[in-house]
């Protein structure tokens, strides 16, 4: 790790309702990560279930995040992707009065507030399965996708 990865200060967030099966694996790859990353300088990790301007509020005073959540784009269940801001597939909101990530960014920048570029922000997103039934377990294919997603992670966290 790299002198300028240990001065930056970086939140991990997992996202994700813990009771919509595959859509909590975000949650779950945050808890597997402080196990991992205990106590790693400069580096935070938690958990969130909103979205938008209450996740951009979130993002607040951090130099580089890690936005880690479920997605749903026709690929395989269990696929772990980075994508950035711009290329979040899912515009899915709690409150259909709330915007997506990039706009909830480009409103807080607007506002002055201290966010991260969005260079700085990576989003590791892990095809789900089911999305849409209640349930605190995953699909196996997302379940397998937690140590690909916690190991992916750990290289973006290196290689800054």
């Amino acid at each position: 790790m790299t002198c300028q990865t240990l001065d930056m200060k970086t939140l991990v967030l997992g996202l994700g309702n813990p009771i919509l099966r595959d859509d909590g694996v975000g949650l779950r790859v945050a808890q597997a990560l402080r196990l991992v990353l205990a106590n790693l300088p400069g580096v935070e990790i938690d958990e969130n279930t909103w979205g938008g301007l209450r996740l951009m509020e979130r993002l607040v005073g951090y130099d580089r995040v890690i936005v880690v959540d479920a997605m749903c784009t026709g690929a395989p269940a269990g696929t772990v992707r980075l994508l950035s801001p711009d290329e979040v597939p899912t515009r899915r909101s709690a409150s259909p009065h709330d915007t997506s990530l990039p706009v909830a960014l480009e409103l807080g920048r607007r506002v002055g507030l201290s966010l991260p570029e969005s260079a700085d922000i990576t989003l590791v997103g892990i095809e789900a399965l089911d999305v849409d039934n209640f349930g605190e377990d995953l699909s196996p294919e997302v379940e397998a996708a937690i140590p690909v997603a916690v190991q992916t992670i750990q290289d973006v966290l290196t290689d800054a």
